[in-house]
């Protein structure tokens, strides 16, 4: 192996490490004093006018009446319309974007923007500031999200957080497959499936949401 290629990659090597190092240490700074949240996951593909869209917002809307604020991925879709709820009713409205080359532009309901270079710090960062966890039908993004905090639940690698999942209709199919496929076969166990709820509505959401912050709150 070439000897300058060894060098090259040792230094690229060592200035990524500083670049993602910077990033923890500025998104920690910048969430630190954040007060409760919950995360929103979903598509950045639902249009304004979709019914998932629309229970977006009103979720975000019933987040915010009830004290928490709400974090996105900052970008449009179920994250425009999460981050507008929570900011027409003058609620906390965190973005953490992550940098593509599309479906870049942060949306415009806003008011605090982080931005993120690397997926896996803008995970750590929704994990590390959020109380419970929302998805709405979405793609592989959604998808990557939902597993990443079920499986650091599932391994104790995580504190139990409520997990909800809206929309039967959009998730029966994984479920399903989920229960005949994984759960029989072993991958997983039936009490796993205890993780997370699935609804159909925002308001069910948010029951299921603060019954459970309400179990999980310490007893001094």
């Amino acid at each position: 192996m070439d000897q300058k290629w060894k060098s090259d990659k040792k230094a690229t090597d060592a200035w990524q490490v500083l670049r993602i190092q910077s990033e923890f240490i500025k998104g920690f700074d910048e969430l630190s004093e954040l007060a409760p949240c919950i995360s929103v996951f979903g598509s950045a593909r639902t249009k304004p006018g979709d019914k998932y869209y629309d229970e977006a917002v009103k979720l975000s809307e019933l987040i915010t009446q009830n004290g928490y604020g709400v974090i996105t991925g900052g970008g449009p879709g179920i994250m425009e319309a999460a981050n507008l709820g929570a900011y027409e009713k003058g609620g906390k409205s965190i973005g953490l974007q992550i940098e593509l080359p599309f479906e870049t532009s942060a949306n415009e309901y806003i008011d605090q923007l982080v931005s993120c270079r690397y997926f896996f710090t803008r995970k750590v960062f929704f994990l590390k500031y959020s109380q419970a966890f929302v998805a709405f039908p979405g793609g592989f993004g959604t998808l990557d999200e939902l597993f990443e905090t079920l499986t650091l639940v599932q391994t104790g690698h995580m504190r139990p957080v409520p997990i909800v999942l809206i929309g039967k209709d959009y998730w029966k199919g994984m479920l399903k497959w989920i229960k005949k496929t994984m759960v029989e076969d072993g991958k997983v166990s039936k009490e796993d499936l205890d993780l997370f709820k699935l609804v159909d509505t925002a308001e069910d959401a948010l029951s299921y949401i603060l019954s459970k912050l309400d179990e999980n709150k310490p007893n001094f």
